[in-house]
This record gives structure tokens, sequence and C-alpha cells, in this order.
């Protein structure tokens, strides 16, 4: 069995048809279905289920995708292990975060980028926790930063970054002046701009209003960060965010952060590394690096100045 066969047959089960899958592994489509057909004599299985096309995979073939991936995985790891103790850890950091997340990564990855300067970083910041989990134990990603669950918690290891708290921003003008505190009652009865709900920070926020036995049903809602500060500096909206955000885009001018009570409501954000095998190097310093960070430090400090400059 070559690591070359394994590679062929992932890629057509990530794919799901043949030429497509030759196309991605820069090979022939008879080439790679010799391959295939090779791997599945040597194993005495049938692994595609195949008609005029590629038509699924056969049991045994969705057992063997696991452990090819994982087998893959490890191979590449093994790789940039050797490359690591030859000449420092090199390669791609492959970075997955949720939206609400993606304005505090950099926060992470500056002390990362700093300690291995011939790391390269890709960041998929727009998939939903679900697949950035999925693509995390199919070793498409290296690390997510998402907001952990109880139930997501298998085969993974978690580190804690920091919690996040909320705050309303709104125009200066449509909360009492000098109010350094809001209620979640009182934020219901304003104009809001809110996260879209398949978000998990939209998610807490109705929660927290549930609390109160409120529903929201904002005239707006986004997935986007940018878009959410957009629709505040109109003067139209007010929104709820993290107090995280507020460090990275500035609120001057018309625009203030008020926090939100009854609840204080927080949320934690954690640093996520798929748990099987020795993982990879790359994967091994960012743990390294998020360890030694006190972002919960950081980001009070700096919303602290935010309010108290209004």
């Amino acid at each position: 069995m070559l690591f070359r066969q394994l590679e062929y047959f992932v890629a057509v089960a990530q794919e799901r048809h043949f030429a497509r899958a030759a196309e991605k592994c820069y090979v022939s489509q008879p080439a790679l279905s010799s391959a295939i057909a090779k791997l599945e004599r040597e194993l005495n299985v049938t692994l595609i289920n195949r008609g005029h096309s590629f038509e699924g995979l056969t049991p045994e073939g969705e057992r063997l995708v696991v452990w090819a991936k994982r087998i893959l995985a490890e191979h590449d790891a093994f790789k940039a292990e050797v490359d690591a103790v030859r000449s420092g850890i090199t390669g791609t950091l492959r970075l997955g975060t949720v939206p609400s997340a993606s304005t505090t990564a950099s926060l992470v990855l500056s002390a990362f980028c700093s300690a291995q300067p011939l790391v390269k970083v890709q960041i998929r910041s727009r998939l939903a926790s679900t697949e950035l989990y999925r693509r995390l134990r199919d070793f498409e990603l290296d690390a997510i930063i998402v907001h952990p669950t109880p139930e997501d918690s298998r085969d993974v290891d978690v580190v804690p970054l920091y919690d996040e708290h909320y705050v309303l921003l709104s125009p200066i003008d449509m909360v009492p002046t000098g109010a350094s505190t809001l209620s979640w009652s009182d934020a219901a009865q304003l104009p809001l701009a809110l996260l879209s709900p398949d978000m998990r920070d939209r998610q807490n926020i109705d929660a927290a209003f549930a609390e109160h036995g409120i529903t929201v049903s904002p005239p707006v809602e986004t997935d986007s960060v940018a878009s959410l500060f957009a629709q505040v500096a109109t003067g139209d909206w007010a929104s709820i965010v993290p107090h995280t955000w507020l460090w990275s885009i500035p609120t001057a001018g018309e625009v203030r952060p008020v926090q939100l009570v009854d609840p204080t409501l927080k949320a934690q954000i954690a640093l996520v590394t798929n748990a099987a095998g020795p993982g990879s190097p790359v994967a091994r310093a960012l743990i390294a690096c998020a360890k030694e960070l006190a972002l919960d430090e950081f980001f009070d400090a700096r919303s602290l100045g935010i309010t108290h400059r209004r």
C-alpha cells in the first residue's frame, strides 16, 4: 500500500467524482482509477460503488477513509517534524475561526508568527462551528478558535483563550448620558441590528433576553462584524457585541459602548486542536503561544479605557 493510493482514495471520497479527484491530484483519471483498484485488490474489499460514475463509498470505504485521512495527516506531521529538527518549524498553519472571533485571532497569531517566522498562515473565518469541528477532525485544519461546548469535546484538546462579555454599542443619544451599564430589558426596547441566529454569540444574546421572557426580532441581521458596526454608525441602530471586538474597531465620535448587566453574560472562546496522534509541529507551537497569552487582561483593560473616555 502506497501513500499515493490513499491520497487518491481520499480525493475521490471528498470530490465524489473521479475526474475532479484526478484533477485535484494532478494525475490522469485512468491512473487514479488504477491506483484505487490496486488498493482494493490489496485490501480484498470494494471501497467505491461504481456505475457510470461515482455512486458513493461502500461501508468498508466509509471506514477506510477515516483511517486514510489520519494516516496521511500523521505522515505529513512526521515529515514536518523531521524538517523542524533540521531547520526549524516551517510549513503552513491552517487556522479556522468562527466569524465573531476573527477580530481577535490576530492577537494569537501575532505571538505565534513572532516565534515562528518561517510558518505561513491560512485563516478560514466564514464557517460555522460544526463545519470547523468537522474539518479539524478530518485533518483539514490544524486548529480552530470557537466557543467550546461539552458535546464537541470528544477527541480534541481545548486551551481557553478568554471570556467574552457583551456590550451595547449605540449612537450616543440613544442611551442616557453618563450611563455605563444597561439592563437587557432596556436594551430590548431599542432598535437593534444583531448577528444572524445561526451564530453562537447571537444564541447567547437570545438566551440572555429569554431570562427576562423577551424574544427579540431585530429588523437587521448579519453575519458580518464590519456590517454590524456600519449599521450602528448610521445613527439609526444599536447592537449587542462581544467586548473583545472593541479593541480592533474604533468607537470614536457618535458611537459608544455600554456594558450589559442583569445578567452579566460571559462566553468562553478557546483554541481547539485535534487530540488524535502527536499533532503537527505548527499546531503544537500555536498551543504553546496561546498558553502564554493573557487575553482577558488585555481586553478588559482596553474595554474599560474605551468606556471611561465617553
